[in-house]
């Protein structure tokens, strides 16, 4: 699994012996490089336009509660919510008012789960009426499958102490994985997705492409709502097409300050600054020094880890823990994603990010663990530094199934943590807040059954494939 590289010395120094190892060569090639954008564009955008306005004027002449959860649902799922902020905002903040007490099981779970969504904060016992005079949840929910489903979805925003949501959880997934065999078109398309991945751990982008054929199948769709997403999808994925056109150039120059095998990195990386800073208005400009900042402290970080491979040193799970939720990147990464945006993100915001806040926490122990747990058996055919696995083996005494159970745990529990510093009031604008919630929904692509992002020949090939090749059927 591993080739080693030689870094050139003088006479009178050690060689260096470097371990790398063997990754597959892009799938892809060169295509996105030679990417054309479709004439149709402008046609496209134009159409795109009237519906929008279509879709907002739905806001303006809908009246019934339930009527307005359904298409917010519908545009959420279609990844349209982008276009149709103020008007979501202000039909939350009505529903917020609005009393569920007469709803049944679907509508009760939609209504929470929309307020939870947006960071109101609204209490789990509303599901008490559900439950039986021993506790448990009602046989009479047994059928309802659109209920069942819907209470599922609204579950997986639990924070801590919810108990009713974690039982809520185990109830309805082992009746919804039951009814499978009996569920028709489209609605059993829809269990098995979120069966595999809740609506609220899932990539929306990726979801969106999912949920258009699925949402095209439904009777009561709507056909402006429907065609909209089938043209916002294509015209984001070539500006998406025409993004990756640019970033996947390459020209590495000469430079004589680092290692050999070092040399394009490092150049590209300070070229990469240099553009950001030129970009930036002179009083934005600070931003690059935060980011500097981030890749010295992530560098430091992996040096430590490398120390500890070396040295074959297996850590406790704590002491891993406080250097490895640093080299996941998130911190740098979410620093890195803030730059260009303009004064929503202040220098407070920078701040925040260096402070480690508990929410960037909650998603960095969300990609280490599962990283982690799903890479360990490809990682020990290699030399590596003991993972998080390794360590709780050791400290706990424990085999690698117990080991991955327990560290899946502590991942649900960091999906609570993250759950709650999502509710209003958030310490940055919940637009930065949606970017780090992103960054743990794409963990659950990568690292859901195997590691999809050592090995793109997986589902990562067909998902690239849908979201950056492929378009929408009109």
């Amino acid at each position: 699994m591993e080739k080693q590289s030689t870094t050139p010395v003088s006479s009178n120094e050690d060689i260096v012996i470097r371990k790398t190892s063997k990754y597959h060569s892009s799938i892809w090639g060169d295509y996105f490089i030679h990417h054309t954008t479709s004439p149709a564009l402008t046609e496209v955008s134009v159409r795109a336009e009237e519906l929008k306005e279509q879709i907002k004027n739905l806001f303006q002449e809908t009246s019934d509660i339930l009527q307005i959860m359904n298409l917010i649902d519908a545009i959420q799922l279609l990844g349209l919510d982008y276009h149709f902020v103020k008007e979501i905002d202000a039909a939350l903040s009505l529903i917020s008012k609005h009393d569920a007490k007469n709803y049944e099981l679907y509508e009760t779970s939609l209504w929470f789960r929309l307020l939870r969504q947006h960071g109101f904060y609204v209490p789990a016992d509303v599901f008490n009426k559900f439950k039986d005079e021993e506790g448990n949840f009602m046989s009479t929910l047994n059928e309802d499958v659109k209920g069942l489903l819907s209470l599922y979805n609204a579950a997986y925003l639990r924070i801590h102490g919810e108990h009713i949501l974690d039982e809520a959880i185990l109830f309805t997934k082992n009746r919804l994985a039951s009814l499978l065999d009996e569920l028709k078109q489209p609605l059993v398309i829809l269990v098995y997705l979120f069966l595999e991945t809740p609506l609220c751990q899932r990539n929306k982008r990726l979801l969106a492409r999912k949920y258009i054929p699925i949402y095209q199948a439904e009777e009561r769709r709507n056909e402006a709502v429907l065609e909209f997403a089938k043209l916002d999808f294509n015209l984001l994925q070539s500006l998406h097409q025409e993004e990756l056109k640019k970033i996947s150039m390459w020209e590495p120059q000469a430079i004589d300050e680092v290692p050999e095998y070092l040399k394009d990195f490092y150049l590209k990386l300070l070229r990469t600054f240099k553009e950001f800073e030129n970009e930036l208005e002179s009083d934005e400009k600070y931003r690059i020094s935060f980011l500097q900042d981030e890749i010295k402290a992530l560098s430091r970080s992996y040096f430590i880890e490398a120390k500890w491979g070396i040295e074959k040193y297996v850590p406790t799970l704590e002491e891993h823990l406080s250097n490895s939720l640093d080299t996941t990147g998130y911190r740098f990464l979410i620093c890195a994603s803030y730059v260009g945006m303009d004064q929503v993100a202040s220098k407070e915001v920078f701040e925040w990010v260096a402070s480690f806040p508990k929410i960037i926490k909650a998603s960095s122990m969300i990609c280490r663990l599962m990283d982690d747990v799903t890479s360990h058996e490809l990682e020990q055919q290699r030399e590596h530094a003991a993972s998080t696995v390794e360590c709780y083996m050791k400290e706990f005494a424990t085999d690698e199934k117990e080991a991955y159970k327990n560290l899946m745990e502590m991942v649900e529990d960091a999906w609570k943590d993250h759950n709650k510093e999502c509710l209003n009031p958030t310490q940055v604008p919940r637009l930065l807040i949606e970017k780090i919630v992103n960054f743990s929904r794409v963990i659950e692509e990568f690292y859901k059954y195997t590691d999809t992002y050592t090995d793109s020949k997986t589902t990562m090939k067909d998902n690239v494939n849908m979201l950056l090749v492929e378009s929408v059927l009109i």
